[in-house]
């Protein structure tokens, strides 16, 4: 039986985060097993990625043909070689190849940083693999794991992707207040233990904060220490005590990145200072937790008023980091649509899509009776939302992608790639969608640190994390879905599917990503045929 002091500190998880199945969830996840002999090659001594069209990362326009040509683990030449159209001149190729591609044709792009992760959990997708293979099938080297996973688990796995033993993205590990073995049997609840927590925290090896709405005194403690060894932060304000500590609040603290959008309207109502929840408001109901969040949409005056103007210009002043998470989310306004995409019947393991299947107790499967005024608020509210974010992208403002999959019907892997379709609805640039996904996530992973980003930009000293994909993903982000693009193929007549991206490299290992998705086909076809169930939900 837990103990009172646990079951207090889990009622404040699930106030504070509104993530109580973080803990439970992943506590007894399995970790990965140890990199197979025949998955991923090198790092080579000199390989050369030859006639590319290169996207870099920086916002810059696309560019090739040019050879990238990686030693090891770094990058150490971008060079091009020659012009669209001509013929390529051999001389001016670099040589003495360990192991050389042929992209001729095809795009480069640095690897997909994903900032807002979960690795799995114990009733829904137990093994890590499972999720690991689906970001790494999708050109993801990198996720910030909001936890992924216990304190414990979540370092363990980071030291072993590290070391590349595993066949996982690099990890940043960053954790909910009291994580940790040591402090299972103790209370926060002074500013002097939460510091001594985040101490611990940094001690331990962790990266970074993942905050709720703590009250002010807890949240100063907490970033003001954090930032003392170097630890990032990013909150999800939950709902519970957002009102004592909204976006504004939090950035004024000193807060990097805000997760998710709560807190966001709330610092711009208008004639309301909390929301005007119906008086048989529970929000243990998460259909009323999540069905009424969105009604928010009516209590701003919206873009271009003095509150949405203000907030905006204290965010850019700030250095504030906004990371939406739209796609998450994005079953509220048309959840027909995301239950029957294209990937759960060959991707989604059983035991997954139970989790999603209307439930109380299931967190993010609220579709009790899920009605069309609901859709048409979530509509009205993501409306505002994308001009909030878009605005404060076109002030310069820093935007992160992050999908926070594994709930709502968002898998690991394809929602990533969602969430960047979407930052292109919000109004973005096909090529500030990408950079979004890639040096502005290194950036806001590499600052708090200190440190200069050590990918996430294909340049010449930076560590060899890139994706090789056969289409331009700037003319169609769906080619990067694992299950590719419909087109029709005008030679045949008929509709045809692309193949997805086609390499990851992650520290100058290449895998096979049609590979690495075939494993986790694979993993969904066994765990149906030990439940006898047919190919299809």
């Amino acid at each position: 039986m837990k103990s009172p002091v646990n079951v207090v500190f889990a009622f404040v998880v699930l106030l504070f985060a509104g993530m109580a199945f973080a803990q439970d969830e992943t506590a007894r996840m399995i970790g990965a097993p140890d990199r197979g002999t025949d998955e991923g090659g090198g790092p080579y001594g000199r390989l050369i990625i030859r006639g590319a069209t290169l996207i870099d990362g920086t916002g810059a326009p696309p560019i090739g043909p040019v050879d990238i040509v990686i030693e090891n683990n770094r990058i150490v030449d971008v060079k091009s070689v020659g012009y669209p159209g001509l013929e390529i001149d051999e001389d001016r190729r670099p040589t003495d190849a360990t192991r050389e591609i042929d992209a001729h044709g095809q795009y480069v792009m640095p690897g997909i940083i994903d900032m807002h992760t979960h690795t799995g959990g114990t009733t829904k997708a137990p093994e890590a693999e499972y999720s690991y293979k689906l970001w790494m099938g999708h050109g993801i080297t990198t996720v910030r794991g909001v936890p992924s996973g216990d304190l414990e688990f979540s370092l363990q796995e980071k030291e072993r992707s590290a070391k590349n033993e595993i066949v996982a993205p690099r990890i940043f590990s960053y954790h909910t207040l009291g994580a940790g073995a040591e402090y299972e049997d103790k209370q926060i609840l002074t500013p002097e233990q939460a510091r001594e927590w985040a101490k611990y925290l940094a001690d331990k090896g962790a990266d970074g904060l993942k905050l709720g709405s703590h009250r002010p005194a807890i949240m100063a403690a907490l970033l003001d220490e954090g930032k003392k060894h170097g630890l990032g932060s990013t909150a999800h304000l939950g709902q519970m005590g957002v009102a004592q500590m909204n976006a504004q609040d939090s950035a004024r603290l000193g807060l990097g990145t805000l997760t998710h959008y709560y807190g966001l309207f709330e610092a711009m109502y208008e004639n309301n200072d909390v929301q005007p929840w119906p008086v048989d408001m529970n929000y243990n109901n998460e259909q009323h937790r999540f069905g009424q969040v969105a009604r928010q949409w009516s209590l701003i005056a919206g873009q271009g008023s003095e509150k949405w103007n203000a907030l905006l210009a204290e965010f850019k002043e700030l250095g504030f980091t906004l990371d939406p998470t739209f796609g998450i989310y994005s079953a509220g306004r048309d959840v027909m649509r995301v239950r029957n995409a294209d990937w759960h019947k060959e991707y989604t393991l059983p035991t997954q899509w139970d989790f999603y299947t209307p439930n109380r107790e299931s967190h993010g499967a609220y579709w009790f009776y899920w009605t069309t005024e609901d859709e048409v608020a979530w509509k009205n509210f993501y409306r505002l939302w994308m001009q909030f974010v878009n605005d404060y992208k076109n002030m310069g403002g820093r935007v992160t992608v992050g999908s926070d999959s594994g709930f709502i019907y968002q898998l690991y892997g394809f929602g990533t790639i969602l969430e960047m379709e979407m930052l292109q609805e919000a109004g973005f640039h096909p090529l500030e969608v990408v950079r979004s996904a890639t040096m502005y996530g290194a950036q806001a992973l590499f600052e708090p640190k200190g440190q200069d980003i050590q990918f996430g930009v294909i340049r010449p000293g930076l560590l060899a994390d890139l994706i090789i994909v056969n289409e331009n993903p700037l003319e169609n982000f769906k080619v990067l879905y694992g299950t590719g693009a419909v087109r029709l193929n005008d030679e045949t007549g008929l509709p045809e599917r692309t193949i997805g991206i086609r390499y990851t490299i992650k520290d100058g290992i290449v895998y096979d990503a049609e590979q690495l998705r075939a494993d986790v086909r694979k993993m969904v076809a066994d765990q149906k045929a030990e439940r006898g169930e047919l190919n299809e939900y």
